[in-house]
């Protein structure tokens, strides 16, 4: 079932519809005066602004809300206009289903969401220990670490319900990043945004690992015994640093 934006997963742990953010007050936003820019701001021409390196870690991105003032030409609502730009599913070699762009676009400008059911933690890991090592996995699980040392985690499955956003492939070298993004509530939206400028016709990928952007490649993680058993599935990305494998997350895997 097509959906363009995030639904309640069946454990119901979540509701992304529930819109928990006061608004501002501002006819015309700006930070720091706008108390969605408290964090600074977080687009220039429809473009997200790169992190500052001195800082070591990405800003928080809060957009303008339905309880704004503001009206929906403010600079400060980007990703959830939706979709911008003229995408293509397409049949790839190796990969199986993958996207396109048909029309450039510009480093910085919002693509596309990952949007599915927002699951609670014991659901998506009962989701993910169901399959079977055939079945392909669309849950993905975004940690994002606070100022204070802990760990805010959002699980999305488009398995069943979800947007074009689904079959988006990986690659070691991608052409996206995911940002997540808050508009109503603290449960964010998955946004990817062009990491280059993009050509007409390119497949578009992204880290499923979620290093890039993030954690430079030296700084990987050494595998543990369990990781090193279980059998990975193969990369087909062709990247110059291709890791061979795509990522894996043993989290969820885990017992209680």
């Amino acid at each position: 079932q097509y959906s363009p934006d995030n639904v309640a997963g069946a454990d119901g742990a979540l509701d992304p519809t529930d819109i928990t953010f006061p608004g501002c007050s501002c006819l015309t936003c700006a930070a720091p005066a706008c108390s969605c820019l408290r964090h600074g701001e977080n687009y220039s021409s429809l473009c997200i602004k790169p992190t500052d390196d001195e800082e070591g870690f990405a800003r928080p991105v809060f957009e303008c809300n339905t309880m704004c003032r503001c009206g929906e030409s403010c600079p400060n609502r980007v990703v959830q206009r939706g979709l911008q730009f003229r995408l293509e599913v397409f049949q790839t070699a190796k990969k199986g289903l993958g996207v396109r762009t048909l029309e450039f676009i510009a480093k910085g400008r919002f693509v596309c969401e990952y949007a599915g059911e927002v699951l609670g933690f014991n659901e998506a890991r009962r989701r993910i220990q169901a399959q079977t090592p055939k079945d392909s996995n669309y849950i993905i699980a975004v940690r994002e670490h606070l100022h204070n040392g802990q760990i805010m985690e959002t699980f999305v499955d488009p398995t069943h319900i979800g947007n074009v956003g689904r079959f988006l492939n990986h690659s070691c070298e991608p052409n996206l990043f995911m940002v997540p993004v808050r508009v109503d509530s603290m449960v964010p939206k998955l946004a990817l945004f062009a990491a280059t400028d993009i050509s007409a016709g390119e497949e578009l990928c992204y880290d499923y690992s979620g290093r890039f952007h993030n954690i430079p490649v030296t700084n990987r993680v050494p595998e543990t015994s369990e990781e090193s058993n279980i059998p990975k599935k193969p990369c087909y990305c062709d990247a110059r640093m291709c890791a061979s494998f795509l990522p894996w997350d043993s989290s969820l895997f885990s017992p209680p």
